[in-house]
């Protein structure tokens, strides 16, 4: 049987990201967005369909610019990350998370952030480590609620000349 395919989001993918991220967004484990916010932002999106065209997985990655309060170059922001529960545990979000860590490095990104209020084990196990918010880029840090006592992971994507 042939694998899903991996791709970049549509802007016809639109509804069927946000009804994808449902499930995780009543258990509060993502944000709730709009679906306008999903189509003008679906280049964001890195996503895996079935044979059938249903998505599976997907997975946002936002750039930030460098400022001058971080000298380390742009950084992205790994979010909105959600895997259909018949596909959890099966490597679709390793393989979506391996996807988004080339695509940052060909972005030339210093490093990735993302927030979890989970256990953070796929982000850990690759390579991602608690971290305060001081380096994240600030306009997302403004962004993330307090409410939600979300851990801030990180992972340096510089390698070492």
């Amino acid at each position: 049987m042939a694998a899903p395919h991996l791709r970049h989001a549509r802007r016809g993918d639109a509804a069927e990201l946000a009804a994808l991220s449902r499930p995780f967004v009543r258990t509060g484990a993502v944000r709730e967005r709009p679906l306008s916010l999903y189509a003008a932002h679906a280049a964001d999106f890195l996503v895996v369909e079935a044979l059938d065209g249903t998505l599976e997985g997907c997975l946002g990655l936002r750039v930030h610019p460098a400022g001058p309060e971080r000298d380390h170059g742009p950084a992205g922001v790994l979010y909105n990350f959600c895997v259909a529960r018949h596909r959890q545990g099966c490597g679709t979000g390793a393989r979506l998370l391996r996807a988004a860590l080339a695509k940052a490095r060909t972005q030339s990104l210093g490093a990735l952030f993302t927030a979890t209020t989970g256990g953070g084990g796929l982000f850990l196990r690759h390579g991602f480590a608690p971290t305060s918010t001081r380096q994240a880029p600030p306009e997302w840090v403004s962004s993330l609620d307090p409410r939600r006592n979300a851990r801030v992971l990180a992972r340096s994507l510089r390698t070492l000349r």
